[in-house]
């Protein structure tokens, strides 16, 4: 089996010994994404712009994998207090929509890098 590491200046680079993404034949195995703006490193404020942002940034590496949200099989959410799955979660739905949207696991941890309020990772078929 071939593994093929997918690299975007779309999306944050790595802070540490990780890809953004990884294909290993059909499959996408996307790093969890932060709301880090690849062009100036800023961190948004509040729960729906620092949603707005990771899905921003996890697009551009779903892309750059040659895939894109519909081939989206399965996420996992983290988030700094589950207090935001709401606001989160109807971001998502927009994106993601409810018919077709992948399978997914969220969960509240204590602390994020950078302490941002929320983080998703994805498994695409390509």
């Amino acid at each position: 089996m071939k593994k093929e590491i997918i690299q975007t200046s779309n999306a944050p680079s790595p802070v540490g010994p990780y890809s953004q993404a990884v294909r290993a034949e059909n499959t996408l195995y996307c790093s969890g994404q932060i709301p880090l703006n690849p062009a100036d490193g800023a961190i948004p404020e509040g729960i729906d712009a620092q949603t707005r942002q990771v899905l921003k940034n996890l697009e551009a590496v779903l892309n750059a994998g040659g895939t894109n949200f519909a081939s989206v099989v399965k996420t996992t959410v983290f988030l700094k207090d589950m207090n935001d799955f709401p606001a989160m979660n109807a971001i998502y739905a927009k994106t993601f929509g409810e018919e077709s949207a992948p399978a997914r696991s969220t969960v509240q941890v204590d602390r994020l890098p950078k302490d941002v309020l929320v983080e998703i990772d994805a498994i695409a078929i390509t």
